[in-house]
């Protein structure tokens, strides 16, 4: 397949979003910025297109796909059921990094929700991907434009790196703003349930709607939401977390990394601003411990960045659970497939 590279700059923006669209109206898949990650998108009514999206990706076709809509009111097109706190915490987030869960009606697909009754929302927070939707026509089903596995793309050069020659379409947008993937949440529950941590924290989330509960998913052999059954946001190595102080991890990390370069093995850090200093070799930070959202935005680039280095293995601190850190830590943690030490201590 040859992949069309648009650019959405202001000279360009309109022709390219509106060829994009008509790709997406006749079958085919275009990758597209949204304020989380870059998304690979389709219509959610044409099965065909869908599998293409899978295909793509490399996907297992178990893992549901996320829909993306412009409006509220196109919700009717794929449930005919809107929870009350559904409705407030749609009026609260939407257009944002917030995926809710809905029973889906029989206008979608079983390929969509990976054979699931429920079927994944959002209204995304960039012009582009809005502007999208709405020329199209359609709700876009999209999940992440990478191949399956890998850290997500939160700039177009990754796109190209993993689907030029895979997508129809490239939209060639900006670095995207929060970085991670949305948060998912089951309002179908009660009370409702955090599926996966994302841009809208827990916290934020019972503030409007009250206590909910936080799924851990590393055992679960049925996956409720996109990202919970498959290692996801890996590097091309190994990848060790290590969680407890601060100083604690400092000393384990050196520890084992002393000990795997007498192994022979080629070792690289991922640190922060306020401990970068504290190793040598491969060190990248992936920003201060005290703007976990600017550590969000930057952490899948800087495993994509660890793929270009020559090393065997991949040691990683660790960060709190708290705000946007649960979602930080959920992507470390799963792209470390689990394998976490404790250092010992806590982290303050």
């Amino acid at each position: 397949m040859n992949t069309l590279l648009l650019p959405i700059d202001h000279k360009n923006r309109r022709e390219s979003i509106k060829k994009a669209a008509g790709i997406i109206r006749r079958g085919g898949i275009v990758a597209f910025p949204t304020e989380t990650v870059y998304g690979l998108g389709a219509n959610v009514l044409n099965e065909e297109a869908i599998k293409k999206i899978y295909q793509a990706k490399g996907r297992p076709s178990d893992n549901p796909l996320i829909v993306h809509i412009s409006d509220k009111k196109d919700l009717l097109t794929i449930t005919d059921e809107i929870p009350e706190k559904s409705k407030m915490l749609m009026d609260t987030f939407w257009p944002g990094p917030l995926t809710l869960l809905f029973q889906k009606n029989h206008y979608v697909p079983d390929i969509v929700t990976g054979g699931l009754s429920t079927v994944a929302v959002r209204i995304p927070a960039n012009d582009v991907a809005l502007e999208l939707i709405r020329e199209a026509g359609v709700p876009v089903a999209a999940p992440s434009a990478n191949l399956s596995g890998k850290p997500s793309p939160t700039r177009a050069a990754h796109v190209i790196e993993d689907l030029g020659g895979r997508a129809d379409v490239i939209l060639l947008g900006e670095e995207c703003d929060v970085g991670l993937e949305s948060t998912v949440i089951d309002m179908l529950s009660d009370p409702p349930v955090l599926l996966r941590p994302g841009g809208v924290s827990k916290e934020q989330i019972e503030k409007i709607i009250g206590p909910i509960l936080f799924y851990r998913d590393q055992e679960d052999n049925i996956p409720k939401a996109p990202g919970m059954k498959y290692t996801h946001y890996s590097p091309k190595v190994p990848v060790i977390v290590f969680k407890g102080s601060v100083s604690n991890m400092v000393t384990e990390i050196r520890k084992m990394k002393e000990k795997k370069e007498k192994e022979g093995f080629k070792v690289g850090v991922l640190a922060t601003d306020e401990t970068v200093d504290d190793y040598h070799g491969c060190v990248l930070s992936v920003g201060s411990r005290k703007k976990l959202e600017a550590v969000a935005g930057g952490l899948f680039h800087i495993l994509r960045s660890f793929d270009k280095e020559d090393i065997d293995i991949i040691l990683s601190e660790s960060f709190t659970s708290e705000g946007m850190g649960l979602a930080v830590m959920n992507r470390i943690i799963k792209a470390a497939g689990y394998h976490i030490i404790d250092a010992g201590g806590e982290l303050s």
